[in-house]
């Protein structure tokens, strides 16, 4: 476990992401009061790439969860691999059929078909899911649950018994309980209001787009081959876009993306005709394109 949030924000640079003092703050009493952490905020700011450093910061494993409408508990926590059940009845088929022999009755059939039953429904056969997988992982695990706003709420509330006691029950099976208490990170961009009850089970953390400061220092981490005169004003412009009314604002990941095609153009230093030629590497929708192009001279 970390001693403090300096040494949580030195390991999760270390990981390759540079963080505030609030979020290695919290990073720092998830792990020591082994609590999920909430991490709310605009798409793009950051909230998976935390989880990545997180875990690889701490030495678990990455374990993801990718919500969406109309995922279901089955689906997250595990399956039955059907076509292999039926592969491995077709190949015994000539063994059942000699524990069948002599039953006189279809009752009694039945009742001998069942007692092999768990053959077919043991672990060889279970196909575990991003759930289970964080429960039953041999080493210590970190369960990323991505966009769970996406969700529906019964999952939401399947979700919120797991995180009570890391343990989960399979019906014909029993119940897995995990060996290392896992860690979490639930991301969220508010396409939906979530429950009371998750939140007061999570620390919560908001991130919002960074500072222009932390911003440039990502930027040289992260695309070192942009000189400095070009990142500082690429990065001022983005802040100016951001600063505009639009339907989706430049993410950090498309900060880098611009800076990277703008050192891979030769570019030394931003000017109005760069910026009108690569606008689209940055902004996603015409809409916000055509919003900027006619204020590029004070964007630069």
């Amino acid at each position: 476990m970390f001693t403090t949030p300096d040494e949580v924000s030195g390991a999760l640079a270390a990981a390759g992401y540079l963080p505030s003092r609030e979020i290695a703050t919290a990073v720092f009493l998830a792990d020591r009061l082994e609590k999920p952490i909430l991490v709310e905020g605009p798409a793009g700011v950051g909230k998976t790439e935390l989880a990545r450093a997180f875990a690889a910061a701490t030495g678990r494993e990455l374990v993801r969860l990718q919500c969406y409408e109309g995922l279901d508990e089955a689906k997250a926590l595990y399956e039955w691999e059907y076509a292999k059940q039926l592969l491995y009845t077709q190949l015994l088929k000539d063994q059942l059929g000699e524990r069948l022999a002599g039953a006189r009755t279809l009752s009694e059939a039945a009742d001998r078909l069942a007692a092999e039953g768990e053959v077919f429904f043991s672990r060889r056969f279970l196909l575990p899911r991003p759930i289970l997988q964080a429960v039953t992982s041999a080493r210590p695990a970190l369960l990323l649950v991505d966009e769970i706003d996406k969700a529906d709420p019964e999952l939401e509330a399947f979700l919120l018994e797991v995180l009570a006691d890391w343990a989960v029950t399979i019906p014909e099976l029993g119940t897995f309980r995990a060996a290392h208490a896992p860690r979490a990170v639930l991301t969220s961009n508010a396409a939906r209001e979530l429950s009371d009850a998750l939140r007061r089970r999570c620390l919560h953390l908001h991130i919002d787009f960074p500072s222009q400061e932390r911003e440039l220092a990502i930027v040289r981490a992260r695309a070192p081959e942009a000189g400095e005169a070009l990142a500082r004003q690429a990065v001022a412009a983005i802040a100016k876009l951001r600063a505009l009314d639009l339907k989706k604002a430049p993410s950090i990941a498309e900060t880098l993306d611009w800076v990277r095609a703008l050192a891979l153009l030769g570019a030394e230093r931003l000017d109005e005709r760069l910026v009108a030629d690569t606008l689209d590497l940055v902004l996603k929708h015409e809409v916000d394109v055509e919003k900027a192009r006619p204020r590029i001279r004070e964007i630069v």
